[in-house]
């Protein structure tokens, strides 16, 4: 089916750009409270469900033995943005577990935030695998594969038994056979397994269930500490800063997730063209759609169903704009 605009982009007061694409709010029983687009058709989360992932080393014991904090619990589902404090956090995951960075297989790049790569490059300092967005999401999988007792070496290929139990408990709590799915490589190299935006849904919802003790620890977390799971400016942080009741999680190629764990509702987004400046706004719009707020929160998501666009002159010159869903 050819999926719905969500999202636009305006200049000189028309639509010069739209967005497609898909989106299932769903509850814990798997019941579809909103919805449009293909909601069924199979795609890759990417790092969307990093909470997911995250879960298969709460759930092993690893977070209680090597003594984790809610702040390095935020950062293994982070897609961080290698700053300062990000960088602390994830090397302190690492120590914890008796791991040293020549173990990460994530890759290194440059931060993504501005100031903290001028700095490396004025102080004269190369960048390393733990500037990687996905560092801490590496950290909390080594700590996994020390848990299981396994060679952590080869811990980001498929066969491992670290993506193997992650696989089984992203299955679990989605309720999707994985090893019936499509599957690929994520830009960190570990393994990413494609899946309906419903099923998506339905496993933040039961990430959020109060009753269910690792999904509750890794929510507060996030909530906790907004800044370790994205960063400076970024949109995660800032949301779930002035929102902090939602747990809001970006994806590349402009998938969203998320839940509204006091409502026990579960996201799944997904922009047909991979946009994130699309998938930010159209997140927005779905939430501020949803009856479960305050007055003063829904106000506070109005205002992010909106970003303004303005050129090299600071001028403002249109919008991209989440459509009212």
């Amino acid at each position: 089916m050819t999926n719905p605009v969500i999202a636009e982009v305006t200049r000189g007061g028309i639509v010069e750009s739209r967005h497609r694409g898909a989106f299932a709010v769903v509850d814990h029983t798997g019941h579809v409270v909103a919805a449009e687009g293909a909601i069924a058709a199979a795609v890759f989360p990417r790092s969307a469900v990093k909470a997911f992932q995250c879960l298969a080393m709460v759930n092993s014991g690893a977070a209680d033995r090597f003594g984790l904090t809610p702040e390095e619990i935020a950062l293994c589902c982070a897609s961080h943005n290698g700053e300062p404090d990000h960088v602390r956090v994830a090397r302190s995951i690492l120590k914890k577990a008796g791991n040293g960075e020549d173990l990460y297989e994530c890759g290194a790049h440059w931060p993504s935030a501005e100031q903290t790569r001028f700095d490396l490059i004025r102080e004269g300092h190369q960048y390393q695998q733990v500037h990687n967005n996905c560092s801490g999401k590496h950290a909390g999988m080594l700590a996994l594969a020390r848990q299981l007792g396994v060679d952590p070496h080869g811990y980001s290929t498929r066969e491992h038994p670290v993506q193997q139990l992650i696989a089984r408990t992203m299955g679990e709590i989605c309720d999707v056979g994985l090893d019936a799915q499509p599957w690929g490589i994520d830009g960190c190299s570990v393994p990413t397994w494609a899946m309906p935006l419903k099923n998506m849904a339905l496993g933040f919802a039961c990430l959020s269930d109060p009753a269910f003790d690792a999904g509750r620890r890794i929510i507060e977390a996030v909530q906790a500490h907004p800044f370790m799971v994205a960063g400076t400016n970024d949109f995660d942080t800032l949301l779930m800063t002035e929102v902090p009741r939602v747990f809001v999680k970006t994806g590349a190629e402009g998938v969203y997730c998320g839940c509204i764990p006091h409502a026990r509702l579960g996201i799944a987004l997904k922009i047909d063209d991979g946009a994130s400046r699309a998938s930010e706004v159209a997140m927005a719009s779905v939430l501020a759609g949803l009856d479960v707020w305050t007055e003063k929160e829904r106000e506070t998501l109005q205002r992010f169903r909106h970003h303004e666009l303005t050129n090299w002159r600071k001028f403002e010159v249109g919008e991209v704009r989440g459509l009212s869903l």
